[in-house]
């Protein structure tokens, strides 16, 4: 059985009152998401801090990250992708306002083999 196709950056709206989070596919130990953003950043002092992996994709828009430690944030652009490892606390500074943003986030377990570079 095949599943109809979807278009990540149709019918985008303009303005949220807060990020969207759409599973996309969810299996064992796997879970795709699109978040769209339109404008939104985390809230002051609120820091991300997830048991697994995070694999992100900006499809369009704008973001800037901050993660724990450095000194200033992660400017991201279409086509930007960034690994950011389990337990890798980090934020969103900043989404852009002129168009909706689109990440296509991937979560996967955290490799216990891999450093804690980030």
């Amino acid at each position: 059985m095949t599943h109809p196709i979807r278009n990540l950056l149709a019918h985008l709206p303009h303005s949220l009152p807060a990020e969207q989070f759409d599973t996309l596919l969810q299996r064992r130990g796997v879970r795709i998401e699109r978040i769209l953003s339109t404008g939104q950043s985390s809230p002051p002092g609120f820091w991300y801090d997830q048991d697994e992996d995070e694999w992100i994709l900006l499809l369009s828009g704008s973001a800037t990250l901050l993660i724990e430690g450095e000194n200033s944030g992660r400017d991201l652009f279409p086509g930007d992708t960034l690994l950011i490892p389990a337990h890798c606390r980090h934020r969103v500074e900043r989404t852009g306002t002129s168009e909706p943003t689109v990440w296509l986030a991937l979560f996967f377990p955290a490799d216990s083999r891999s450093d804690s570079q980030h």
